[in-house]
């Protein structure tokens, strides 16, 4: 069995597993850490971004670099649509894989890279949400960037990486990096998907068993877990044990693997989510009684279901609720009708309400009571009728490179009175922000990641008592920001193999087939009769045909012909050769200068007359006459003649 990690960013993870000669595919997330090193795409043109001035560099005098790089503040970005780091496709060709497996919906934005224009001819399995809400996803990535079209693809920058000022020149792999897909792309990839329910059994090929587990980290998340007849490998990815919206976590389908590969761990291992929820109501409330405006940016699913519910309270405790909360997204009405239809996928709790009836998500009532109001854009029909401030207005892109946060940030971002709250853990809000700069707008960083942390991980492990776990290299050190904090790793454990991997390596898991299952028609069966060779030990000859189809093998009773009937009466040697007697029969047979030595785990035997050599071991025998066929063929008769047989 071998692992492949595909993926630099273990929270966005694609891995190939490679077992029982099928080639599955775990996950296909998308690295967009690249789009932080481009300047915001704008659908009105911003003169502020025009204006900033050009970089030059000394080593790219003769190499027409002209507007490829701007500065702004000491940082320096590229002028260009943005670019993304899709999956290493230099271990594996894509054409080979078999299945892939989708855990949740943040984890499948590479899927059009992986399955359009590379030869792809498998299987791909995720549930209904995670199917339905990533289309919401990927459809509005492509909306947003294909909505501001850019002339100019930069490309001369990637040839001068190492003079370029941090953190551009820390840029992972940029000519591997790729423009985004196409709409028909996404269409043709989604509609490879085959849905599936959590608990159901899929077969892959007859060789391999597949079962999606919730995860309990977001509408329609999955562990899955592989078997086949004698082994059990889970792959953990996106699970939470806190109780939010999303159907609870399925421990129990995880327990005793042979190998566990765990991934996806939190993005904020110092945070708590309940405390920047908190964090977030209190600075929401402040922001709005001092008459500013919440610019929250946000994916169109998610947490932020858990955003319209809590901040509606709130703000009506703090007496703000007649400020409206505005949620503007391509696919915002898709997004708010999916996930009150979607009742078999939420907690309990949830799920109890649909039965009353009423409505699993607030934000329905909401919307009734015009106190959430969507919009597909900034510029649709009715919103600069209905928008008044201060208000809160979700929005995307979390990366603030494209989307109509980057018009909101324009607009209020000459105000210290509103405030930007980041909630998305994916992005380093810094970093995000940096092309806006100077900005008098206020800055909350409030992440909430609801995926295990490494308190909860590690007590995870020791609950489902794996043989062997497997965890990206960087889980087993501390993190570089806070070296000291050694409670920050998945800890080692004496009944345990772990084996850390990293992007780019292939690793040779200790899972080996050790048995198979075979099937054997009736007949066949009423044949066998066993002969004990040792104590608890007994063998069978056994005459059929082995069939294998789709990995399953039957062994048929063979029809009356010829081949059946010398087949019937062979014998079938077995156990070590008899070196005393082989020597007596040799000499028997007129070989009389047989030289017996020691070799290796056996003996060798010179034949110094005839020039031969016979080696035999503990696992094979080798007979060495120099092309003497008939020699050959005499030693072996007499090689045979000293095995047990039944």
């Amino acid at each position: 069995m071998k692992l492949y990690c595909l993926s630099n960013d273990p929270n966005k993870p694609c891995h190939i597993l490679t077992f029982k000669e099928i080639t599955m595919m775990l996950d296909c997330g998308l690295s967009m850490q690249s789009v932080l090193r481009f300047l915001p795409l704008s659908f009105v043109p911003l003169q502020r971004l025009q204006n900033l001035p050009n970089l030059t560099l000394p080593e790219a005098a003769d190499v027409d670099l002209e507007g490829e790089l701007k500065e702004n503040c000491d940082r320096v970005f590229v002028d260009s649509p943005p670019e993304f780091c899709p999956p290493l496709d230099k271990l594996i060709d894509f054409a080979q894989v078999d299945v892939i497996l989708i855990s949740n919906y943040l984890c499948m934005m590479a899927l059009p890279f992986i399955t359009e224009g590379t030869g792809f001819q498998g299987r791909v399995y995720a549930t209904e949400p995670t199917l339905q809400m990533g289309r919401l996803l990927l459809e509005e990535l492509v909306i947003y960037i294909e909505q501001c079209p850019k002339a100019n693809f930069a490309t001369q920058w990637k040839n001068f990486l190492h003079a370029l000022p941090y953190p551009l020149s820390d840029s992972f792999k940029p000519k591997s990096w790729k423009q985004i897909y196409s709409m028909a792309s996404v269409n043709a990839s989604l509609s490879r998907i085959q849905m599936v329910g959590y608990n159901e059994k899929i077969d892959v090929y007859g060789a391999l068993k597949v079962v999606p587990a919730s995860s309990g980290y977001c509408l329609g998340s999955s562990n899955w877990v592989i078997t086949s007849d004698h082994e059990k490998i889970v792959y953990l990815s996106g699970s939470s044990t806190l109780t939010t919206h999303p159907r609870p976590m399925d421990h129990h389908a995880l327990k005793n693997a042979d190998v566990l590969i765990m991934t996806d761990l939190t993005q904020t291992p110092i945070s708590n989510p309940d405390s920047m929820l908190g964090v977030l109501c209190v600075v929401v409330g402040l922001t709005l009684r001092g008459g500013g405006n919440v610019l929250i940016p946000c994916y169109p699913t998610g947490v932020v279901y858990d955003l319209f519910e809590c901040l509606s309270i709130k703000m009506s405790e703090l007496g703000v609720s007649n400020c409206p909360m505005f949620f503007i997204s391509p696919v915002a009405d898709m997004s708010l009708a999916y996930s009150n239809i979607l009742a078999e996928w939420l907690s309990s709790v949830k799920q109890n309400k649909v039965y009353l009836p009423d409505e699993p998500f607030p934000h329905a009532l909401l919307v009734k009571n015009m106190k959430l109001k969507y919009f597909k854009h900034i510029y649709s029909d009715g919103f600069s009728t209905d928008f008044q401030e201060p208000c809160v207005v979700f929005c995307g892109h979390p990366s603030l490179r494209f989307g109509d946060v980057v018009q909101f940030i324009e607009m209020w971002g000459n105000n210290p009175r509103n405030c930007i709250i980041f909630t998305e853990p994916d992005f380093d809000y810094i970093e995000a922000l940096a092309p806006y700069q100077p900005l008098q707008m206020k800055v909350a960083h409030c992440a909430i990641d609801t995926s295990l942390n490494f308190t909860q991980a590690n007590k995870l492990i020791k609950d489902l008592k794996p043989t062997t776990l497997v965890v990206p290299e960087c889980y087993t050190q501390p993190p570089s920001g806070a070296p000291n904090l050694t409670e920050l790793v998945i800890e080692n454990s004496p009944d345990r193999t772990l084996i850390p991997y990293k992007w780019g390596e292939v690793i040779n898991l200790p899972l080996k087939r050790k048995q198979g299952q075979l099937f054997m028609e009736t007949n066949v069966a009423q044949s066998i009769v066993p002969v004990e060779v040792k104590p608890g030990v007994s063998l069978s000859t056994m005459t059929g045909t082995l069939n294998v189809k789709d990995n399953i093998h039957n062994i048929e009773e063979m029809t009356h012909t010829n081949e059946f009937k010398m087949q019937k009466n062979m014998k079938y040697e077995w156990g070590c050769v008899n070196i005393p007697e082989f020597m007596q029969k040799l000499t028997k047979e007129g070989i009389t200068d047989a030289k017996l030595e020691p070799g290796g785990h056996g003996v060798m035997i010179h034949l110094l007359h005839e020039d031969a050599l016979i080696q035999i071991d503990e696992n094979s025998t080798h007979i060495l006459c120099n092309r003497d066929e008939n020699l050959r063929m005499k030693l072996r008769n007499i090689l045979m003649q000293c095995l047990k047989k039944f």
